[in-house]
């Protein structure tokens, strides 16, 4: 039934300059005042003034989440045109400098400045997160210990963060690699219970390494606030579709574990490894790289995989009422990621302006427009 498995979709967004589409330094009191007054709880601040992270309401069905993340988007754009801002969409800002960020005015934020330092500062990421409701504590830690074999698919197909501090970095997805400077970050470990998970949190929370469970920040945690299992591994997808289409994955994807319980069922430490080396390969490469299968001794290009992962979980998202919304997934195959586009843009105007300040411009003038659309 479409009423299980309700998902929540997160997404954090960079607030720029209007006119030059730079990073702020500083976000207008006004514009948080009035965000607060139009979202109420829906819209937060991060910790570097800069961004802002939107929340969804959970939903049943996957174009009743697409469309109110348009809306969300839309409102959101309005709201910050009133005072000569916008916003985009994207896991890095490409011209960014995290040096000339300003941390917010936040009592947790102070807080995780002081543990963090630096890194925090350099914290200027921007990501997709994505909950699906699992009432049993247990389900949820088993699905997250067999699912972490397709997370790198979930990276691949986000892709929005080829740029960094002015720079084309080389990699696809520059994101998580920054965010991997934090402490309890990248992929989880093989928890066998709720008990284990739970033994873990709290043996951190009593030596005061951590305040809550809400300081692990893996690529797919439990929610502490909700019974929920918290995609975190995608970057901030700057199309809306793009979006939806990875959640319904997601969500089908936990659905299927869930009928399925043989399948990874005996996830060791190679298995981890290996999807370790395969977000590396999703990160630097995209969509355009390939994955090391453990049984066939052999790469498998990740647009393979990505098409047998759709196969294998059509009937679940049929179940879930978000199959045209998976196969979009095959657009995003066809026509590239946020990062193929990013980089075919400033390439294009990189070699008619002959100007490569010109070229990031034109990156992220386009961010800001197809942020919106």
């Amino acid at each position: 039934m479409t009423e299980d498995y309700r998902i929540g979709i997160e997404e954090e967004y960079f607030i720029v300059d209007g006119e030059s589409k730079n990073m702020l330094k500083r976000m207008p009191a006004a514009f948080m005042d009035k965000t607060r007054e139009v979202f109420g709880p829906r819209a937060t601040g991060e910790l570097m003034q800069s961004q802002i992270e939107v929340m969804a309401k959970p939903h049943v069905e996957a174009a009743a989440a697409r469309a109110e993340l348009h809306e969300l988007r839309r409102t959101l754009g309005d709201v910050a045109g009133a005072f000569d801002l916008a916003f985009f969409a994207s896991g890095t800002h490409p011209t960014a400098s995290w040096h000339a960020g300003k941390r917010s005015p936040m009592q947790r934020g102070d807080g995780l400045m002081h543990d963090l330092q630096m890194l925090g500062e350099r914290n200027l990421l921007c990501g997709l997160h994505v909950h699906v409701e699992l009432p049993d504590p247990d389900t949820r830690i088993d699905v997250m210990r067999r699912i972490l074999p397709y997370l790198p698919i979930f990276v691949a197909l986000s892709t929005s963060s080829p740029f960094w501090e002015c720079k084309r970095t080389g990699l696809m997805g520059y994101r998580l690699a920054a965010y991997d400077e934090l402490p309890r970050t990248g992929l989880p470990e093989l928890f066998e219970s709720a008990k284990d998970y739970q033994d873990y949190v709290d043996a951190l929370v009593a030596a005061r390494a951590i305040r809550d469970s809400s300081y692990i920040w893996w690529t797919i945690r439990p929610s502490m606030k909700q019974p929920t299992l918290e995609l975190r591994a995608p970057d901030s997808c700057t199309r809306v579709e793009d979006s939806v289409a990875i959640a319904s994955l997601y969500r089908a994807l936990t659905r299927h574990l869930v009928r399925n319980p043989k399948v990874n069922a005996g996830i060791d430490a190679v298995d981890r490894a290996i999807a370790v080396e395969n977000k590396w390969r999703a990160q630097r490469y995209g969509i355009h790289g390939s994955l090391v299968d453990r049984h066939a001794k052999e790469a498998v290009p990740m647009a393979q995989a990505v098409g047998d992962l759709i196969d294998r979980v059509s009937e679940d998202a049929r179940a879930l009422g978000g199959l045209a919304e998976l196969e979009h997934l095959r657009t995003i195959l066809d026509g590239g990621t946020s990062a193929d586009t990013q980089i075919a843009v400033y390439q294009e105007a990189a070699h008619r302006t002959g100007n490569r300040t010109e070229a990031l411009r034109a990156v992220t003038t386009w961010l800001t427009h197809a942020s919106v659309q």
